[in-house]
């Protein structure tokens, strides 16, 4: 069955909403992903899943022009819903891609992710996450580590935070003047191993996904991380930006509670790492 459903649903069902007057996010139902910048100056944040790129190509097109390239693209972290497309748009623009050091391997042929774990959840989309690709991309000569000093490149104002958990060199980012996070899937507003929460938006702000993350002590120890920020609003990879008081009580809640309302109770998967051949 690969991903088909997970096609299906993103297929269908995209839209984009502009979050300040330079981030818009762009909802793959499954996924988001971010514009971030201006006419000038503009990076993609994520890709989505591999049948996403035309609709993140016609946005750029219609939030600039038709001959809009963005500076750079960088990647939270390198599971298959956010690199989906990125080979296209490094075939046709070859512009950089910057990662975590410790992400490189699984973006440079090097290493691949666990499978995913069905024994979560009963949940449908934690019960096909084992079909979801899980082996590693290759994109050699265009990838970079993110700098050493948090900065970003082409993003002014912007740090990169390391909030590991999900996977080894899953970063986050973060503007301190207006307090927006883009938290990757540090954490998540929906209950992303449900179908149903998918689809509707049901928000339930959560820990990451369950059936891909590996080390659930740096998954929490990275939601500690974000809460302290004391973030005006979360732009999370799956689920609705939350923002405000709302979003203040809800971190509290999560960072409180994280073992009863994001770890599973049963696990398969570990930080096992699959090297390649």
């Amino acid at each position: 069955m690969k991903n088909k459903i997970v096609e299906l649903l993103s297929a269908l069902t995209t839209s984009s909403k502009e979050i300040k007057d330079d981030i818009l996010v762009m909802n793959f139902t499954v996924v988001t992903a971010c514009i971030v910048g201006s006419q000038n100056q503009f990076v993609l944040v994520d890709t989505g899943i591999e049948n996403s790129g035309d609709y993140i190509l016609k946005t750029i097109h219609r939030r600039f022009d038709k001959n809009a390239i963005p500076k750079a693209i960088v990647l939270t972290h390198a599971h298959f819903d956010h690199v989906g497309s990125v080979k296209k748009f490094i075939d046709m623009w070859n512009i950089p891609v910057y990662v975590h050091p410790q992400e490189l391997p699984y973006v440079t042929g090097q290493k691949d992710y666990p499978v995913g774990d069905k024994s979560v959840s009963n949940g449908m989309v934690a019960k096909l996450s084992p079909s979801f690709p899980h082996t590693s991309i290759n994109i050699t000569n265009n990838v970079q580590p993110l700098p050493q000093d948090e900065s970003i490149p082409f993003m002014p104002e912007w740090r990169w935070i390391h909030t590991p958990g999900h996977t080894e060199g899953h970063v986050s980012l973060y503007r301190e003047r207006d307090g927006v996070l883009i938290v990757g899937d540090a954490l998540t507003t929906t209950k992303q191993e449900s179908l149903l929460s998918i689809i509707t938006k049901r928000e339930k702000i959560s820990g990451p996904p369950q059936y891909l993350t590996s080390d659930w002590k740096a998954a929490e120890d990275s939601v500690k991380r974000l809460k302290d920020l004391n973030p005006s609003i979360v732009i999370p990879s799956h689920g609705k930006p939350m923002e405000g008081d709302k979003l203040k009580t809800h971190l509290e809640v999560l960072n409180n509670h994280f073992t009863e309302i994001a770890k599973p109770k049963h696990s398969n998967i570990d930080d096992r790492i699959q090297k390649r051949p």
